[in-house]
């Protein structure tokens, strides 16, 4: 399916600006692929990179039998009833994404899931990055602005091969009334790099979410690195868990919540399996307004040869960090955005400028309602 811009230029106004926060570029400026989908209709699959395939799944499960040798395998069906769910559905929808062997493209992929009308959204991705390719992945989901109430179903499944690199972005931008299940997992196989961003700064009902990368290759590398915002009346279940599973390996996690009201249970698991292993978990919460940020670390060693650590705060802004801005001429609401601008300012090793500059943008967005 090649690219129509119809049916999106159709979107109001508001609409199209609610998906512009999540990273969607109609006029693909500084896009190489494109996948969108409203409800349940896919209306745009097109990308221009040489050796990058973009397929909507169902397709991709018609054109390639070996496609069902990486569907439901690194996410079992039977997870939980979000998987059985998405599983039982005759007209599965969502996108494949192949990066053949030795393909590199800086600019990244966008996908965009778009919840206007239907209760329920599900989707199934699959992206495989094949031996020494590198993609970047920047996955935009959002609802209507009229969409009081409604659900999200996902499961992403991530394939990294040898010397491969998969970087993926993703953005919400719901509404408080809307509830999201994403079930995601990554398999890094030898000298592979898995990067993961997560951004949710925008009111929401509620996000379950509890990503896992699995590291079976030496030397693979994952990290997690996520920013949240909850508001109040938002329950944010969230986290990310790596399984160090060959020598070598490493993984880092790395969390900045903030409260001005909501729910945050801020998760991370790291799980040393093999010699020469090294992990670390990373959270700090700040609690803007009276709210709740539960952070749980684990780090779970099975043999002397790992190195785990973890590190958690909860707490609020210093009074004496704002009077110190105000010293130097910030009025105190000016002191207080710049301690909060750097408190979520995480630079990602690694990470293209384009995708820095779009998670740039949703905390410049979020910041007006703090």
């Amino acid at each position: 399916m090649q690219t129509d811009v119809t049916d999106i230029e159709q979107l109001s106004e508001k609409d199209r600006e609610r998906l512009a926060l999540t990273g969607l570029e109609v006029g693909m400026q500084n896009r190489c692929g494109s996948f969108f989908q409203i409800d349940q209709d896919v209306i745009q699959t097109t990308c221009g990179a040489e050796g990058i395939e973009m397929i909507p799944i169902k397709a991709a499960l018609e054109k390639y039998d070996w496609i069902k040798d990486y569907y439901w395998n690194a996410v079992s069906r039977d997870k939980d009833k979000y998987t059985q769910y998405l599983a039982k559905q005759e007209n599965p929808q969502g996108l494949v994404v192949i990066a053949h062997e030795g393909a590199k493209v800086e600019m990244p992929l966008q996908a965009c899931l778009f919840l206007r009308e239907e209760p329920v959204q599900h989707v199934h991705n699959i992206f495989i990055a094949r031996e020494g390719s590198e993609i970047n992945i920047i996955s935009g989901c959002a609802s209507s602005w009229q969409k009081e109430h409604g659900a999200h179903i996902g499961v992403t499944e991530i394939y990294v091969g040898k010397g491969a690199k998969v970087t993926s972005t993703m953005i919400h931008n719901w509404n408080p009334g809307i509830s999201v299940f994403p079930r995601s997992a990554t398999i890094v196989e030898e000298d592979g790099t898995f990067l993961s961003n997560y951004v949710c700064m925008q009111p929401v009902n509620r996000i379950d979410m509890y990503p896992t990368a699995r590291l079976v290759g030496k030397n693979a590398v994952a990290r997690f690195s996520s920013i949240v915002v909850a508001t109040p009346g938002s329950t944010l279940d969230l986290g990310s868990r790596a399984i160090l599973g060959a020598e070598h390996t490493s993984a880092e996690l790395v969390t900045r919540a903030i409260t001005t009201g909501g729910t945050i249970i801020s998760r991370g698991h790291i799980l040393g399996e093999k010699d020469n292993t090294r992990g670390h978990i990373e959270c700090k919460g700040l609690i803007l307004k009276d709210g709740i940020i539960h952070a749980i670390p684990e780090i779970e060693g099975t043999l002397t040869g790992t190195e785990l650590s973890h590190e958690a705060a909860v707490g609020k802004i210093a009074r004496h960090e704002i009077e110190y801005l105000m010293a130097r001429g910030l009025s105190e609401e000016e002191a207080t955005a710049t301690i909060i601008r750097g408190f979520l300012d995480v630079k990602i090793s690694g990470l293209p400028a384009v995708l820095q500059a779009q998670i740039d943008a949703a905390i410049d967005k979020a910041e007006s309602g703090f």
